[in-house]
């Protein structure tokens, strides 16, 4: 990663390469969700007290014939407790 990559306090740039890390917070904070399949396609990350996430997604509504949409997911994963989702965007 490239130094201009990073803005000290933001975001990370958004990368299709997922981590394991990224991944095992995204299994935690969605344990148990129902409704909406949301399919993460790229992520991008801040380090805070632990580390924020904002996914971007493919989103299906769990109905016959649910139109695929995009949605952003924000999760946060404190340094020692769960994975847990704070915000869910659809992009229209």
């Amino acid at each position: 990663m490239e130094t201009t990559d990073v803005i000290c306090g933001g975001y990370t740039t958004f990368s299709t390469a997922i981590s394991n890390e990224a991944t095992k917070a995204w299994n935690e904070a969605f344990q148990g969700f129902v409704g909406v399949n949301y399919t993460p396609v790229a992520v991008a990350t801040q380090v805070v007290n632990g580390t924020n996430y904002r996914f971007f997604c493919n989103a299906k509504e769990v109905y016959p014939n649910s139109a695929n949409e995009a949605a952003m997911v924000e999760i946060y994963k404190p340094l020692n407790d769960k994975a847990r989702i704070c915000q869910i965007k659809r992009c229209w």
